[in-house]
């Protein structure tokens, strides 16, 4: 088996979206962009309705109330596997009603930072490739970074897997115009360490849009968000508070953290190329002990120990094993996991090794309606329309944005 290298190219996820804003603070230094202007005075076609009330700080701080495509019912079935120019893609999202007023409030989006890449070639005239490379890559040398792009041949390239009980399949393709300004690059721990070392200077930019940059614009419910990264003050690493700047990333097979305490030039970067690993629980074991504090180990996923005794034991002992493993501080329960599990199962013909795996995910979660959503597609895959409606009705009610959830219903309810 061939391990990762400090040269290992790894897709970063969202962990673009930090270079795609200093991209734009540097068409603002440059005087041909304005922060509080709306984005139809740059994307002229885009639909005024919208266009007119939102600007470029509501794209960098995810309140713009575009959806966010990547949520969409057939984003990965379908859209994300096909390659789309920035132009054709916007058109994904851009007559779609907005969430909420703009500046209202704080709703993670890959729509917005994807239009903000589309500004960027529009008043730069060159691509968002080129234009990354000139303005960040090549002056701070970081030679093994890029936008990626399936059809170059790569190397040091890491190629993503997903975790398939106790071994690894390689994870579903995506096309790699479809992340663009929101999550397309790559880099290297060596390559990000360049990145975060030129963010303690002004060789990028000017102070006063570095204050921009790390500001804490807009509170997003667990901390502040900047442009481009959360903004924590982190308690219980020190006597007072330390302020700390990060993101993390995740895309097909691939998840990211960097992060950065700038008071004590300290940086944790995290790549890995296995899917959702607890890069997280991870990165906060690592900076307790920086800072020489108590630590937990990160807790193994309840839902591949499961999968695995199910696959070696049967449905019957792997639930029965499930409450043990529930109540053992070795395990983590998680509800994405959970749910990633049971769609396994589901798309593999194992419909009632799903349900059963969803049903453990209400029972743990019973205010989210994703968990219910995923139990009324599993009844009704398995034929059992009474109590996929049943499902369906409360996912709703917990989650009234479920647009497809009430689609589904209506056809099935008639």
């Amino acid at each position: 088996m061939e391990y990762s290298k400090p040269n290992t190219k790894h897709r970063l996820g969202s962990v673009s979206k930090q270079f795609t804003a200093l991209l734009i603070l540097k068409l603002v230094e440059q005087g041909k962009l304005k922060l509080d202007t709306p984005i139809s005075a740059y994307l002229p076609d885009y639909p005024k309705k919208t266009g007119d009330v939102i600007t470029l700080h509501h794209l960098l701080t995810h309140t713009s109330g575009i959806p966010n495509y990547t949520s969409f019912p057939n984003f990965f079935k379908e859209v994300s596997k096909n390659p789309y120019s920035p132009e054709t893609f916007v058109k994904q999202f851009s007559d779609l009603t907005l969430q909420f007023t703009p500046g209202e409030k704080f709703a993670y989006s890959n729509s917005g930072y994807f239009l903000l890449g589309y500004i960027i070639e529009k008043v730069s005239g060159k691509t968002y490739e080129n234009y990354l490379q000139e303005i960040i890559f090549k002056p701070l040398k970081m030679n093994n970074s890029g936008y990626d792009n399936s059809s170059v041949i790569l190397k040091n390239r890491a190629s993503g897997y997903e975790k398939n009980g106790k071994s690894y399949v390689n994870t579903s393709f995506i096309d790699m115009s479809i992340p663009y300004a929101a999550g397309s690059l790559y880099s290297t721990v060596e390559d990000l360490y360049l990145w975060d070392q030129s963010l303690y200077s002004n060789q990028l930019l000017s102070s006063k849009s570095m204050d921009l940059f790390f500001g804490s614009h807009i509170d997003t419910g667990r901390g502040k968000y900047g442009y481009g990264w959360n903004i924590n003050d982190v308690p219980n690493l020190k006597n007072d508070n330390v302020r700390m700047v990060e993101h993390g990333g995740g895309i097909n097979g691939f998840n990211t953290v960097i992060s950065r305490i700038p008071s004590d030039k300290n940086l944790v970067v995290l790549l890995n190329n296995t899917g959702g690993t607890n890069l997280n629980e991870m990165n906060k074991a690592i900076l307790s002990i920086l800072y020489d504090k108590p630590f937990d180990m990160p807790k193994m996923s309840m839902a591949i120990a499961l999968q695995d005794i199910i696959a070696e034991k049967g449905l019957t002992i792997g639930l029965e094993e499930a409450k043990a493993l529930k109540n053992s501080d070795k395990y983590a329960f998680k509800e994405d996991e959970m749910n990633g599990i049971g769609y396994q199962f589901l798309q593999s013909g194992k419909n009632k090794e799903a349900i059963e795996i969803f049903k453990l995910n209400v029972e743990k979660f019973p205010k989210s309606g994703n968990a219910y959503d995923s139990l009324g597609e599993a009844y009704l895959k398995d034929g059992n329309k009474e109590l996929a409606i049943v499902n369906y009705k409360k996912s709703v009610e917990l989650d009234p944005k479920n647009e497809a959830g009430k689609k589904v219903l209506e056809e099935i309810s008639k």
